[in-house]
């Protein structure tokens, strides 16, 4: 159902930019925005589809991951071009929430994604995320930024 819905929202799109004649990313970008409002206006049972929870998180969680890797690459150039040394390595273990294997999959790579950290595996029971990480000042907080940053962004998509 979701498939259906995302490519009746980029058909819509498309109609938008033959109609319109101007085809550049940002009347795509409105006539996707427009194409999703009239969907969702139409469509009765909106709390049973999740498309139009999904598709706002979507986008939610990929800005919050261009800031992360913004702020992530600003973090390690800083140290790379200064001569002081800032880096506090560690490896952390986080507990997961995630369980399925594309959940933890998922969080894995877009931790491993942003620069000065790396997952390097998952506990047997599925329950532990072990991430090396250049930059260790306090565990918890550590802990606490990936799990109220991606895992709890990527659950509220996924689930």
């Amino acid at each position: 159902m979701i498939k259906t819905r995302f490519l009746s929202n980029l058909l819509l799109a498309f109609i938008w930019l033959a109609l319109t004649g101007n085809f550049n990313f940002g009347n795509f970008v409105f006539g996707f925005a427009l194409a999703f409002l009239i969907m969702w206006v139409i469509t009765v049972n909106r709390r049973e589809n999740k498309y139009f929870t999904r598709l706002p998180l979507s986008i939610g969680f990929i800005f919050y991951f261009i800031y992360e890797l913004i702020k992530a690459n600003l973090q390690v150039a800083y140290d790379v071009i200064t001569p002081s040394y800032y880096m506090k390595p560690g490896i952390i273990q986080i507990p997961l929430e995630a369980k399925t294997d594309l959940e933890i999959t998922l969080l894995a790579n877009f931790i491993s994604l942003t620069p000065g950290t790396l997952s390097l595996d998952v506990s047997d029971d599925k329950k532990v995320l072990y991430v090396h990480a250049m930059y260790v000042r306090d565990k918890d907080k550590f802990i606490e930024g990936i799990k109220n940053g991606f895992e709890r962004r990527l659950l509220n998509i996924l689930r």
